[in-house]
């Protein structure tokens, strides 16, 4: 069972490398934002109760996201493992996050770090030209995503193994190639 956290900031190619990831060990990607919105358009009780903090612009609480998280990951889909995308994002999360995978005996395999240099993420985000991809709120988003998820990567350096991996303007399949070698180390 390969059971990987990803973590990187917005922009660096999180999305494109858990799809190549998914594809080669046939694990689940597990997007936090896609489990919200899952459980909102199927009305579970987790999702109506999420919408009820969405609707008025608020944060979904840590509790709920880790509700929805737990019953996701004990569906058989994840049997092979799961790739987690955006949780945890705080060094709280961390902590509950190892609760439950203690409680339902998973481990996390490796962290799987990408970074990129700002100007590149900046530009790669403008590109993808989405109505809040200006480079304000791009720099607001990589500053939260270093006063926030950073920690996280401190919280578990010496604990797992992280894979870091540099994504610059070359090609993703570089960058996979240097995880995929990591990977299979595993």
């Amino acid at each position: 069972m390969l059971n990987i956290i990803f973590i990187g900031a917005p922009g660096v190619g999180k999305g494109t490398q858990s799809a190549l990831i998914e594809k080669d060990y046939s694990i689940v990607h597990i997007a936090t934002g896609d489990m919200l919105r899952e459980n909102i358009a199927n009305a579970t009780e987790l999702g109506k109760t999420a919408k009820t903090y969405m609707d008025k612009g608020e944060l979904v609480p840590d509790s709920l996201v880790i509700n929805m998280l737990k019953e996701r990951i004990t569906k058989d889909d994840c049997k092979n493992g799961f790739m987690l995308d955006g949780f945890p994002r705080t060094i709280e999360q961390a902590k509950e996050l190892s609760n439950i995978l203690d409680s339902l005996n998973y481990k996390i395999s490796s962290i799987v770090y990408i970074y990129a240099d700002e100007e590149i993420i900046i530009e790669r985000l403008l590109k993808r030209g989405r109505a809040d991809d200006n480079e304000e709120t791009i720099k607001n988003r990589l500053k939260v995503f270093e006063s926030q998820s950073k920690p996280v990567l401190d919280y578990y350096e010496g604990k797992l193994k992280i894979i870091k991996v540099k994504s610059g303007r070359g090609e993703p399949e570089e960058v996979y190639a240097k995880i995929k070698a990591e990977l299979d180390t595993l």
